[in-house]
């Protein structure tokens, strides 16, 4: 959020940031540098919160938190600001009255989907997440060895957490690691029951557990860098990668996905097809499955969908921040004047803008 933050039109809006914890952490400095006006409320009661936004004379609040850690959804259910909305922090609906709109895209929200979301949906032209375009390019890998991966051999790739993984995508996981010669897996580091429990049912499904392998915990860039490493990223359902897989692309990691029914399992289809390569989003998981075994098998086709997103992510719309950010204002601008003219809350689409 912070390098959209950033970009906005100061001359037509004026910005605020209301923190609900109190985190003295570099993004959280970042963004309150990045707001005209940064607001703690995190000592004070949902009631007295949502009068501090009232004063402040507030036009839209948008949450960017929902159900998470941390949530205080209490406040919006005092009505602060005239027009409320539900964006990127919670990926479904609030299902609260207080909250108007809900902002996404036509691939996460299909129009047939509308029905099941309290708010009004606000279609964006294209993805509905925020990232930050400011980041720096990616940096060295690591060497394969040093990330304790095999030096030869294809790198299945999955940095969900540990808890998106059910069964039946497991299973098809260790049909391509049976299919493919000297394959691993490689995952992002679990506590050791989730280790134990994973290499247990792999090996339940004849492959050896130590096929599996585990990435320790590092910073982010380190992290970023070493996406380098893997061949292809294995998107979850019914639960896809969300910000996860924002830095898989942006590390021109190629990510294979099925879309499901609900929000969270369509991320995956609306990041890809922002980033350039909607052909690596599937429409069922047998070809999520042969395509992922097609690509292990023919690594000139693989390098050539991995060489378009790497030349795309100077140009694509999901690392546009400006692109998003006229979006993002067009919106507010179509809510506000429909508040300002005694409508309702109505869903529509954001064109396109130059």
């Amino acid at each position: 959020m912070s390098d959209l933050l950033e970009r906005h039109d100061r001359a037509r809006f004026e910005t605020f940031g209301i923190a609900l914890i109190d985190e003295p952490t570099s993004p959280t400095r970042r963004i309150a540098a990045a707001v005209e006006h940064f607001v703690p409320v995190n000592r004070l009661s949902d009631r007295d919160a949502a009068r501090l936004i009232r004063d402040h004379e507030i036009d839209i609040a948008v949450d960017l938190s929902g159900f998470t850690q941390g949530a205080r959804p209490e406040i919006l259910a005092f009505r602060p600001a005239p027009v409320q909305v539900n964006w990127f922090g919670y990926p479904g609906t609030m299902g609260m009255d207080a909250i108007d709109y809900i902002m996404a895209d036509r691939a996460i929200i299909p129009a047939e989907h509308e029905r099941w979301f309290a708010e009004k949906v606000i279609c964006l032209p294209d993805a509905y997440q925020p990232n930050d375009s400011k980041r720096p390019v990616v940096a060295e890998p690591p060497t394969r060895v040093a990330a304790g991966l095999p030096e030869s051999g294809f790198v299945f790739c999955s940095f969900n957490q540990n808890f998106k993984i059910l069964p039946a995508m497991f299973d098809i996981w260790m049909r391509l690691l049976k299919a493919v010669d000297g394959s691993v897996l490689w995952l992002l580091d679990a506590p050791e029951v989730a280790k134990r429990n994973l290499r247990r049912e792999a090996e339940a499904r004849g492959i050896a557990g130590e096929r599996i392998v585990f990435a320790p915990r590092v910073d982010s860039a380190a992290h970023v860098a070493r996406h380098a490493l893997a061949d292809l990223f294995l998107d979850t359902l019914p639960y896809n990668a969300h910000v996860t897989a924002s830095d898989a692309l942006w590390a021109a990691l190629p990510i294979l996905t099925c879309p499901g029914d609900t929000f969270a399992a369509r991320v995956g289809g609306s990041l890809l097809a922002a980033a350039g390569i909607p052909e690596m989003v599937t429409d069922s998981l047998p070809g999520y499955e042969a395509l992922a075994l097609r690509l292990a098998r023919e690594p000139g086709e693989l390098a050539i969908i991995r060489a378009k997103l790497g030349a795309n992510r100077a140009t694509c719309a999901l690392f546009d921040t400006d692109r998003l950010r006229r979006h993002i204002e067009a919106a507010y601008e179509i809510m506000w004047r429909r508040t300002q003219t005694g409508l309702s809350p109505q869903a529509f689409s954001v064109p396109p803008v130059a």
